[in-house]
């Protein structure tokens, strides 16, 4: 099997490549075009390309897929995807439907290494990072199943794994998404979520525009530490100082996600240690409730406990939003991220547009 997947490679790498090759450099561009076309799997089907250029290519590359393992459809219409890697490894991504519009969830690792005791991934430990092509591949998969390709228009990455942990494969992966000769995501439309990698969140602000969330889930240093081990490298002290610096376009905020995890973090007193922790920061925050789930120890808060917490940050002027976890009947609800498929395990994400 070639070695070398074309899809790893952002045009600009891959005109580098076409280049050493003795051909001229927009022959990358048509390439590129034809390797973020939906349902293409063959050089032979670049027929803008000569035949013996095919014949090299094939020779000399390949074009990697992700392979289907399984396909579940909630009652919401959420969709929950479970494709099977060359290594034989297995990941997810969530396609959620919004009023108008798609929001598609990607990984970024298979398992994760960061441990915090809410997330059912932490119990599979990290396995392997994903290529870009493989992180980039979960859209274009998206698209060909959709009958509507036009209607996805939010990229989060939110999936199975810590995205800034895998941070160059992120990137290269951030690049090929949005190029405009190829699917051309906007910018705008994507999201990061990191659970505190502080110098690499400090970095990708500083190498690329996309928004930033912020998994916090607890006002306090004590609480946060039991709940999320990352704490003990990266203190809220220093985080939120690092956030305060991150470098914001005029136009963007930051997310905070907040998991309420009934009688541990949700109480008002609870809400008006995190306004005081936030002040000043430009954000928004995201309240998720827990959703019941036997595998982690936690119970999901009451509704008059979360509308408590909500209206007390917004006593303090926060925009603050109670998110509705979508696909719950199929296991991809937010504290819902674990599956099980042929023996081997994999997660999915919430809701976040």
């Amino acid at each position: 099997m070639n070695c070398l997947d074309l899809r790893d490679l952002t045009r600009k790498e891959l005109k580098a490549w076409v280049q050493a090759l003795g051909l001229p450099g927009f022959r990358a561009t048509q390439i590129f075009r034809w390797l973020w076309t939906p349902g293409v799997r063959t050089f032979d089907e670049m027929t803008n390309l000569s035949k013996a250029l095919r014949t090299e290519l094939h020779q000399k590359a390949s074009i990697g897929s992700l392979k289907k393992l399984d396909l579940r459809v909630s009652a919401d219409g959420t969709t929950k995807f479970a494709w099977l890697l060359t290594d034989g490894r297995i990941m997810e991504s969530v396609l959620i439907p919004e009023r108008n519009h798609f929001t598609l969830c990607l990984s970024t690792q298979v398992g994760c290494a960061m441990g915090c005791t809410f997330c059912h991934t932490a119990r599979m430990g990290f396995k392997r990072n994903l290529t870009s092509g493989e992180i980039a591949m979960q859209a274009l998969a998206a698209l060909e199943h959709m009958p509507e390709a036009g209607r996805l228009k939010n990229l989060v990455f939110m999936g199975m794994g810590e995205p800034l942990a895998n941070y160059e494969n992120l990137v290269k992966a951030l690049y090929i998404l949005t190029d405009d000769h190829g699917l051309n995501f906007s910018w705008r439309r994507i999201t990061v979520s990191t659970c505190g990698l502080l110098p690499q969140m400090l970095r990708l602000g500083s190498e690329v525009d996309v928004g930033l969330a912020v998994s916090l889930h607890a006002p306090e240093d004590s609480l946060r530490t039991k709940l999320m081990p990352v704490n003990k490298r990266y203190p809220l002290a220093d985080l939120i100082a690092g956030c305060r610096q991150y470098p914001l376009a005029r136009r963007r905020r930051i997310t905070f996600e907040y998991i309420l995890l009934g009688g541990l973090n949700d109480s008002v007193k609870h809400a008006e240690k995190l306004a005081r922790l936030l002040r000043g920061i430009r954000c928004k925050i995201n309240l998720i409730p827990c959703n019941p789930s036997h595998a982690v120890p936690f119970s999901p808060p009451t509704p008059s406990d979360v509308e408590s917490f909500r209206k007390e940050l917004l006593r303090h002027n926060y925009t603050a939003i109670v998110r509705k976890s979508k696909g719950a009947d199929i296991g991809a609800a937010c504290g819902q991220l674990y599956a099980e498929l042929n023996g081997a395990e994999s997660a999915n994400c919430a809701s976040l547009s």
